[in-house]
């Protein structure tokens, strides 16, 4: 069955903390990961299941833009954290299939090479600034492919 999978970055992190997964969020990316959230609500692309790093930038961003989404709280998985593959995503995805809607909330540059293998590409060409949106639809994990809907950096997002 083939899901509808929203990939959003992490929004603007402080750029030092005790280690990296410990970065959180900076007034900027709150208002990034809030202006995420109301812009997939005004567009009717609200996650039934939002899945995101343990990192704590990437797991604000999700509580955050859930939140003014109204979706349901993320789920932590560490497979989302940094170092991520699209195989390794890809066959985690299978697990969330009965979901119409999923979203994912990572690192970068796991999440443009997740983007560029949907794709099909293999050499990079796809940037995911903070807080960005690419929009696929009739992913059937694990396959590769799918139809990009929409891919929007933040600034233009409301």
């Amino acid at each position: 069955m083939a899901m509808n999978l929203l990939i959003i970055r992490h929004a603007k992190a402080e750029g030092f903390a005790m280690n990296d997964a410990a970065r959180a969020l900076t007034e900027k990316g709150r208002d990034q990961a809030r202006r995420v959230g109301e812009f997939l609500k005004m567009k009717g692309l609200v996650p039934d299941l939002t899945i995101a790093s343990p990192y704590t930038r990437a797991l604000q961003t999700a509580e955050i833009f859930c939140h003014s989404s109204g979706a349901d709280s993320p789920v932590a998985e560490p497979w989302l954290a940094c170092g991520m593959s699209p195989s390794l995503a890809m066959n985690e995805l299978k697990a969330y299939r009965e979901f119409s809607t999923v979203a994912i909330c990572g690192h970068n540059p796991d999440l443009a090479e997740l983007v560029e293998w949907l794709l099909g590409r293999q050499a990079g060409g796809v940037h995911m600034g903070k807080a960005s949106i690419a929009y696929f639809s009739h992913v059937s994990p694990p396959s590769q492919g799918a139809y990009l809907e929409m891919l929007l950096p933040v600034s233009a997002i409301l």
